[in-house]
């Protein structure tokens, strides 16, 4: 059979790539994104009810109200955000909210800024629709926003851009004043900002998440996307969500309810429990971890004479592998791999040229033990 036009934009991920290979060699795999970390029994429990009290079909294609409320009550309790239970829509992952949010949104041709290093799954999503990607180059090791760089790159036919903030790969957060240049650039464009928020509760050092919304000029064009597979580690479930204006989750759900009809009904309740009863220490604990593990991993990639780019936010560190054997950031990748069993995700994988030839990602989420065991590897590399 004759495989579609639409087939050809799309290829393995390289993370995906490299956690093949990373199992093939029973390495630890520091490529893929998988929060490691226990569920919270209050998750799991809540889920665990909901199956026994018979909360096992179809859902409204926007989500379970009790969820989509307490996303709604989330955004006012940690940020002061009023929004409605009718702005919030439930998917199969922030990446499904990503997919109907673009399907509902943009019309093939339409040109959509990246910032990168970009993550890859917002690129092959906007491929796949076809959209066509624009990129502005953040710099490494700040990673400072550009905006000269962003008016040069955007033309007649940009219709929308994409922040992902905390940032994958590069871990840079945001600022207010930045923020507040990307909502002011938007209105003048008439550009939409589809602001990635997953790794919300993931920030380091004093730093503070700023959701788009909260931003006045991006208050009305800002699709947020979020979901709980990392803050919950829960990765497997495929839980995410939308906050849009009302008329655009409407939009969405249509196309929600024909690719996926619904995210799973027990687990949604899981999720709410979560939101509910967890306090604030539990996610001041997440980020304590996960910055006494960043500076853990960081110090052994310094040991090994690499320079890795100090994340601020997220779980993942982006570093120069320039002085690794190889010819290119997959070969150098591959030969960590292979001295190390350490996997991590080339360069060329958050870029659309060669600008990742000497960089890879590596992903420090891992329980202390692992993690420990891995930077004992890599100190292997000097």
């Amino acid at each position: 059979m004759k495989l579609s036009n639409r087939s050809t934009t799309i290829a393995q991920s390289e993370i995906r790539s490299m956690t093949k290979a990373c199992n093939a060699l029973g390495g630890i795999n520091m490529a893929q994104g998988v929060c490691d970390l226990e569920v919270p029994r209050i998750v799991i429990d809540g889920a665990k009810r909901a199956m026994d009290d018979g909360v096992n079909i179809y859902t409204p294609t926007e989500g379970l109200a009790v969820l989509r409320q307490a996303i709604a009550a989330k955004m006012k309790r940690f940020y002061d955000v009023d929004i409605s239970a009718e702005q919030v829509l439930v998917s199969d992952g922030a990446t499904g909210a990503f997919y109907t949010a673009c399907m509902a949104l943009l019309n093939p041709g339409d040109e959509v800024i990246l910032f990168e290093p970009y993550y890859g799954y917002h690129r092959s999503t906007l491929l796949s629709i076809g959209a066509v990607p624009k990129f502005v180059r953040l710099e490494a090791p700040q990673w400072k926003l550009d905006m000269d760089a962003l008016r040069a790159v955007c033309t007649s036919e940009t219709h929308a851009m994409v922040i992902c903030n905390p940032a994958n790969p590069s871990g840079k957060v945001f600022t207010k004043e930045e923020l507040e240049q990307i909502g002011a650039f938007a209105q003048e464009n008439d550009l939409i900002v589809f602001a990635d928020e997953m790794y919300e509760h993931f920030l380091y050092e004093g730093a503070v998440h700023i959701p788009a919304i909260s931003i006045e000029s991006l208050k009305d064009r800002c699709v947020t996307l979020s979901g709980f597979s990392k803050v919950f580690s829960i990765t497997g479930w495929r839980l995410g969500y939308a906050i849009a204006p009302k008329e655009v989750i409407e939009a969405m759900a249509q196309f929600n309810d024909l690719i996926y009809v619904c995210a799973a009904a027990p687990l949604q309740m899981g999720a709410a429990e979560g939101l509910e009863k967890l306090g604030d220490d539990y996610y001041r604990e997440l980020s304590s971890v996960h910055q006494m593990k960043r500076d853990l991993f960081c110090d052994a990639l310094r040991d090994a004479g690499l320079n890795p780019s100090i994340p601020m936010g997220a779980y993942y560190v982006m570093t120069d592998i320039s002085s690794i054997e190889g010819h290119d950031d997959f070969k150098k990748v591959m030969t960590i791999l292979e001295k190390t069993g350490v996997a991590a995700v080339p360069g060329r994988a958050f870029y659309h040229d060669d600008g990742g030839k000497s960089m890879a990602r590596f992903c420090y989420s891992k329980p202390l033990d692992v993690l420990q065991d891995a930077a004992a590897r890599i100190r292997k590399l000097c």
